[in-house]
């Protein structure tokens, strides 16, 4: 495919008698606009342009300024370097619309023209002849290299002029200062929801196509990200790296040691901008939102009906499945809500009870409490009836 080499300032390339059928060359040379085109098999790169510039002028015959215009990036330098273009229809109808018709056939990735994608292709093609002192990791570029160097050298030269924050490149403090400008750029074409980052919108996105492509070896449960796997994957393994310096409670998430924190030092930091109550976390914030707004997102797939809260959903759907989970230990009883319960209990203390004189558990009737008896190891129980009746006098003679 035949590129483009553009030129700085107003020069004009002619071609000499040297012709492009006489060279041997397929395409012209130049273009009415004094473009001048040269073979170029990889593409789409800055490279160097010492050896195109000599074959240029041994054909054409005429000396021009290595002073070099990028036609991408409006960058001009005056060392060997340029910027090859396709000169093809991808430049004069490259996509403006966010469409990325040209995808790397090795790992996926789209761009809006082939300049790019060839560009891209140089990360699966190219010889990485940088390598790593400390870990083996090499590089097609060694500004690459340098670049990785200081995650081992711990060096981070950039600073935030807000916060002080360090940051290892220029390119990470660009981000980082999007939080405290707000700036979000980056927006889903779904709903709209705005990002800083591009790898945040990207994995936002997987919401939208319900792509789940990391799954559990264990279990076989699916996840939009790899670190989400990750954390699952902790319960299986029981790992619980964020522990509580204050109390010693372990979590499996540093988000959960976070608010956990919050504990002890009374923290709220979310506050609601309608009455002014505030929360530990955001999501209590969000919940609570939902007093104002009247929103129910939790709706009931047999009835219909919606609920603002997820767990009055769950005690919902009870009714309809007949589920009675909550366990009276005197009776039997069972209740769907705890509530239930814990009213069917207080009933029973105003009614005569037997209890247990060795771990206090009341019954309802005498045979119950002499079977409960034989679950004391301590006890007699050969004699469940005598032993009761033995500690009942030792319990009489020890009394006042």
């Amino acid at each position: 495919m035949a590129f483009l080499l553009l030129l700085a300032g107003d020069v004009q390339l002619n071609p000499g008698p040297n012709t492009s059928a006489d060279a041997g060359i397929e395409g012209p040379l130049t273009n009415e606009s004094g473009l001048v085109a040269g073979d170029r098999s990889s593409g789409g790169v800055h490279g160097d342009v010492s050896e195109h510039a000599f074959y240029i002028q041994e054909h054409v015959g005429q000396q021009f300024d290595k002073t070099v215009l990028c036609g991408e990036s409006g960058m001009t330098s005056g060392r060997d370097t340029a910027c090859y273009l396709p000169m093809t229809s991808d430049v004069s109808t490259q996509k403006t619309d966010g469409e990325k018709p040209f995808s790397c056939g090795t790992c996926g990735k789209s761009f809006t023209n082939k300049g790019r994608l060839n560009v891209h292709m140089r990360n699966h093609t190219e010889e990485k002849s940088f390598s790593c002192g400390t870990c083996g990791k090499s590089f097609s570029k060694k500004v690459h290299l340098n670049v990785h160097m200081k995650i081992h050298t711990g060096e981070k030269p950039f600073s935030c002029g807000s916060c002080g924050k360090s940051l290892k490149n220029k390119g990470q403090l660009n981000v980082h200062m999007r939080i405290h400008t707000g700036e979000k750029p980056f927006s889903c074409g779904s709903c709209g929801k705005r990002f800083s980052r591009k790898d945040k919108l990207n994995k936002h996105m997987k919401i939208h196509t319900g792509e789940k492509p990391f799954s559990c070896g264990t279990c076989g449960k699916c996840f939009t990200h790899k670190d989400s796997l990750n954390v699952h994957m902790r319960v299986h393994t029981g790992e619980k790296p964020f522990t509580c310096s204050i109390c010693g409670k372990r979590f499996t998430q540093k988000g959960h040691l976070t608010q956990h924190m919050r504990i002890h030092t009374g923290e709220k930091p979310f506050s609601c901008g309608s009455c002014g109550k505030s929360f530990s976390d955001k999501g209590q914030l969000n919940v609570h939102m939902r007093i104002h707004t009247g929103e129910k997102p939790f709706s009931c797939g047999t009835c219909g009906k919606c609920f603002t809260h997820k767990n009055t959903l769950n005690v919902h759907m009870r009714i309809h499945t007949g589920e009675k989970p909550f366990l009276c230990e005197i009776c039997g009883k069972s209740f769907s809500q705890k509530s239930y319960l814990s009213q069917h209990v207080e009933a029973h203390a105003a009614e005569k009870t037997f209890s247990c004189v060795i771990c206090g558990r009341p019954f309802l009737s005498k045979p119950n409490l002499l079977f409960h008896m034989k679950t004391h190891p301590d006890s007699d129980s050969s004699s469940p009836e005598k032993e009761l009746a033995q500690r009942k006098r030792t319990n009489t003679h020890l009394q006042p």
